[in-house]
């Protein structure tokens, strides 16, 4: 399959743009209450620092991760699958091929 050929139906855009929404926050969710921990951990007022640094890494992998254009969708899926934001579950209604591609390229994040 031609990444940047793939063709989606408006179903499956449909199906795609709530997963890669709930992914989204699922992560920012699991930030957040990293940010809360730090900042419970310390009375210590230079721990801010620390967190804005968490903070900017966060954001940097953030912008870099989630990619919403059809032409590496099926990448930024697999990637998702494989740190465990998503599962195949929230992609029920894509297409088999699509998921195939997707459960190929997770298994390829895997043997990194």
């Amino acid at each position: 399959m031609i990444m940047d050929r793939v063709e989606w139906s408006k179903q499956e855009k449909e199906i795609a743009r709530r997963a890669f929404g709930a992914a989204y926050n699922r992560e920012c969710t699991a930030i957040l209450e990293n940010v809360r921990k730090m900042s419970a951990e310390s009375n210590d007022p230079t721990r801010i620092w620390e967190i804005h640094d968490y903070l900017a890494e966060k954001e940097k992998d953030i912008r870099e991760k989630y990619d919403y254009r059809y032409s590496v969708l099926l990448t930024v899926f697999a990637r998702l699958i494989w740190e465990g934001w998503m599962n195949q579950k929230d992609l029920a209604g894509i297409s088999e091929d699509k998921l195939q591609e997707i459960r190929k390229t997770a298994e390829f994040f895997a043997g990194l």
